[in-house]
């Protein structure tokens, strides 16, 4: 068993964590594999990559292993597709040299998808926000949409009206395209403010009908209503001041009649009611760990229901720490947690780690900027 991390090493400039401005920096992203059972490093690609964006601590994106093949993205558009046994670079495209798109200020952050024979990346430029390529070849299959940016959005799948969709949150629409093709099949405009379209969409069902939720920074944010026979989507209910609940870094979840997901304003988990966007309740306990508000606060959310426990989830806290809880519509229930690693990073004046932990033969993976962490979530039973 493997597991794939990418990562920089700077080797000239002054790293600076401001929204606003981007830090110029020189050094190499690396793309690493190591053995999950000993944590031996078994290879390494790298290459040379100057940053010119804010946060500039690494690569944002998680890499995508498919087939004995890694496929991973940098922050400055740099796409790899990489032999996941050697680390053998395989083919190459640079985002913004093959179609002119300009590096969000903070980074390429869409992680590909693989569809079939297809991988799919956000992209960026004139009529490219999406581009599928052949996930063998690396030869272009496809391009579609224009938008003022990108956005932060990893392209997902749906299952709806009987086909599959692609959803492509760019910073202006929400919009659904025929995966083989990157035809359009709908479009809702939902524009957070700074081109923040991050959060994966959720699906759910409500009162018998499929509906979507996508929300983001500056209390935008809505739930559709998708049509069953034919592709399409109508807005149920938008977010305003008081209501839904508007997602950055971590990507909600929608379990039965309720939203669940940090917002990004309050920093607080918040539980949401799915048919009216009324909040259910909040906490800034697995998130921040503090008692006021803390702007984007971020504890990432994992699902794991058992039989016995179908509100069992597990969450990883800015703060370094691994969190078991029960979330229902009356309460947050904490059952118990570990801290696993230090937040390296810093956001806001706080210590911060924002990276998703990765589950995996009853292991959690989890890293910040310097190290690396599996811990064994089997329980051992001693019968002395």
């Amino acid at each position: 068993e493997r597991l794939y991390v990418a990562d920089y090493i700077k080797t000239e400039g002054a790293l600076e964590n401001n929204p606003n401005n981007r830090s110029l920096l020189s050094g190499t992203e690396r793309v690493l594999c190591f053995d999950t059972t000993t944590g031996k490093e078994l290879w390494k690609h790298e290459y040379d990559c100057p940053y010119s964006i804010s946060y500039a601590a690494g690569p944002r994106c998680t890499p995508t292993v498919h087939d004995d093949r890694v496929y991973a993205l940098g922050s400055e558009g740099n796409f790899l597709c990489l032999d996941a046994k050697n680390g053998k670079l395989l083919w190459e495209k640079d985002f913004k040299k093959d179609y002119d798109a300009s590096t969000p200020i903070w980074g390429f952050c869409g992680h590909p998808l693989i569809v079939d024979d297809l991988v799919i990346c956000v992209v960026g430029g004139e009529g490219s926000v999406a581009v599928a390529f052949d996930r063998v070849s690396g030869t272009e299959r496809w391009r579609a949409l224009t938008a003022s940016e990108q956005g932060y959005c990893p392209p997902t799948i749906i299952e709806s009206a009987g086909i599959q969709q692609l959803l492509i949150w760019d910073a202006d629409n929400l919009n659904s395209l025929e995966p083989a093709t990157g035809r359009q099949l709908w479009s809702e405009p939902l524009k957070p403010m700074y081109g923040m379209s991050i959060m994966v969409p959720q699906l759910g069902e409500l009162n018998g009908d499929q509906v979507l939720f996508a929300s983001g920074i500056g209390k935008i944010g809505a739930l559709y209503s998708l049509a069953k026979d034919s592709p399409g989507a109508q807005v149920v209910w938008r977010g305003g001041p008081k209501n839904a609940v508007y997602c950055a870094n971590s990507t909600p979840f929608i379990e039965k009649n309720t939203i669940y997901g940090c917002d990004c304003q309050t920093g607080m988990l918040t539980a949401v009611d799915l048919e009216s966007g009324d909040r259910l309740w909040e906490t800034s306990v697995p998130t921040s760990d503090t008692d006021r508000p803390a702007k984007h606060g971020t504890a990432f959310l994992i699902r794991q229901p058992l039989p016995k426990d179908p509100s069992r989830v597990w969450l990883f806290s800015e703060t370094g720490d691994l969190i078991l809880a029960r979330l229902t519509r009356d309460a947050y229930e904490e059952r118990g947690r570990m801290h696993v690693l230090e937040p390296t990073n810093e956001c806001f004046g706080r210590s911060v780690v924002w990276t998703h932990p990765a589950f995996a033969n009853g292991c959690c993976f989890v890293r910040n900027d310097k190290e690396l962490v599996c811990v064994s979530l089997s329980v051992k039973h001693d019968h002395n």
